[in-house]
């Protein structure tokens, strides 16, 4: 962590151009709203979509938060925001509502573990219930490695590494 600081510290306009934090207004509200770390979500939207709110996975994923249509529409359901089409998250207010939202939902579900909550919102809460039930992952930091899908241990580490970033460069002083 020291190092890094010392790297960020060199060429801090560098690091805020590779770590961007658009959207601002709208995450602290969001993440206000849903008693969330806005440095998280941006670090969650970073890895996520690099902040193209047109971003598209394989998979199907869309928008900032690259949520999935099936999860966005259940979101949209419990927060009585009516029918949420695909293109609807293309846009960035409701992505990061809707994303926001199922963070907590997860938090709520896994006892505010953020280590457990980013694995859950990559691979699935299913899955990361049953790898904790059968002992496949303790769920602890020091255990990542041990989780079970390589894309989803790539991703904890990685937005980890984000939120670590975003903490140095936008906590103010």
């Amino acid at each position: 962590m020291f190092l890094l600081i010392l790297i960020i510290g060199q060429s801090r306009a560098l690091w805020k151009w590779l770590y961007p934090f658009p959207y601002q207004e709208v995450i602290y509200r969001e993440a206000e709203r849903y008693h969330l770390d806005p440095l998280l979500v941006a670090a969650v939207i970073h890895t996520e979509s690099k902040f193209n709110p047109r971003a598209r996975s394989e998979k199907g994923a869309i928008g900032l938060m690259q949520l999935m249509p099936e999860t966005a529409r259940w979101a949209a359901s419990q927060l009585q925001l009516g029918s949420v089409k695909e293109e609807d998250l293309l846009r960035p207010e409701l992505n990061i509502k809707l994303g926001c939202w199922y963070i907590n939902q997860l938090a709520r579900e896994f006892n505010g573990d953020m280590i457990i909550v980013l694995a859950a919102y990559n691979g699935g809460s299913g899955n990361v219930r049953k790898w904790l039930e059968k002992e496949k992952w303790s769920g602890q930091h020091s255990t990542i490695d041990d989780i079970p899908f390589p894309e989803t241990r790539a991703y904890v580490k990685k937005t980890l590494r984000a939120y670590e970033i975003y903490q140095i460069l936008y906590t103010q002083k």
